[in-house]
């Protein structure tokens, strides 16, 4: 794992093969910070080669998990498995199989991009010159070769991520942690970084992806794990989680938002769930799609309520995780405000 203060030895490429068991492996992970629990039983496992979309709102527990896989935190009681390694009671050895990126690109803003790499290197223990080769294959790999020899406060937000990316890859792990690391960045960085991820799987690498991007879950993981309020409480493929909605969705927009309660109550028979509302817009499965918009429409105006829009369309991961949470997947407090008020 990248740090700027340790210096484990360098792995000369992955290491593993498939077959070989999990790549990760967590089995009952618990972790509180005073009162609050931030996980509870937390059991979690990725084939190698794969990637594991880690789903939820800030303060469900993603991070506070990476950061236990990770060695950077102590669990209070579980087994971590990683790379063969436990995670737990050898954190040394784990260090030189893992590669981690976060939220925030932990680049040093005074060094060159080409310093930043060539330093993570030295701190694995290459050699200056083999450091050096390491440091230029990876500012080419991520576009980054015109910036090399800038300082790295010079870059724009996708730049440093990308930086950041490529320091967690400078000892070639063959387990990449990525916690949340398209956070703040416009469409077109966030596509780039996507085609990288993919790019690191399709060459062996396994991804652990935490991200409240459903979009984002929904392109790069072979499987997505639910997480919130420390429990994982839905694990399957992308396909496999929608299944568990429903059939066709309809999305019925109200001009007051106040009457959505009403709403949901007259739309209520045509499904066989309660009705969500998200924002002033009503979202339910419905049994049947044909006059299924004439149907809703006869049942407001019943009410006295008369809709702005109504759409018909396929389940996504959104509606998932409104049917699994009853809430947005962007509301809730980070990770980080529970560990500090602890």
């Amino acid at each position: 794992m990248q740090t700027r203060t340790e210096a484990p030895p360098v792995p000369s490429a992955p290491s593993g093969s498939p077959g070989s068991g999990p790549a990760i492996s967590v089995k009952g992970l618990v972790k509180s910070f005073g009162d609050v629990r931030a996980l509870d039983g937390v059991d979690l496992e990725v084939p190698q080669g794969t990637v594991l979309g880690l789903l939820g709102p800030n303060g469900a527990g993603k991070t506070t998990a990476v950061r236990a896989m990770t060695t950077l935190l102590k669990p209070d009681a579980g087994e971590i498995q990683v790379a063969g390694v436990d995670a737990i009671h050898d954190a040394a050895t784990l260090r030189e199989k893992i590669g981690l990126a976060g939220q925030y690109a932990a680049v040093d803003e005074n060094l060159t991009g080409e310093e930043n790499l060539t330093m993570v290197g030295r701190l694995y223990g290459m050699r200056r010159p083999e450091a050096k080769r390491r440091a230029q294959e990876l500012l080419q790999r991520f576009d980054l070769t015109d910036a090399g020899k800038r300082p790295a406060r010079t870059y724009s937000g996708g730049m440093r991520r990308r930086l950041d990316l490529a320091a967690a890859l400078v000892a070639r792990p063959p387990v990449l942690f990525l916690d949340e690391p398209t956070t703040g960045l416009d469409p077109r960085s966030r596509l780039s970084l996507w085609e990288t991820i993919e790019e690191l799987v399709a060459e062996g690498t396994t991804v652990l992806l935490t991200t409240q991007y459903l979009d984002e879950a929904d392109r790069l993981a072979d499987r997505i794990a639910v997480i919130d309020r420390g429990h994982v409480i839905a694990e399957g493929t992308a396909d496999q989680l929608k299944d568990r909605v429903g059939g066709e969705r309809l999305d019925v927009e109200l001009a007051d938002a106040s009457e959505a309660e009403a709403a949901c109550t007259a739309l209520a028979p045509m499904s066989d769930e309660r009705p969500v509302c998200d924002d002033g817009v009503v979202k339910l499965s419905v049994r049947q799609r044909n006059g299924a918009i004439v149907e809703a429409v006869e049942k407001l105006k019943a009410v006295g309520i008369t809709p702005d829009d109504l759409v018909l369309r396929r389940p996504t991961l959104d509606d998932v995780f409104l049917s699994l949470t009853g809430h947005a997947a962007e509301a809730g407090d980070d990770d980080r405000t529970q560990e500090k008020a602890a």
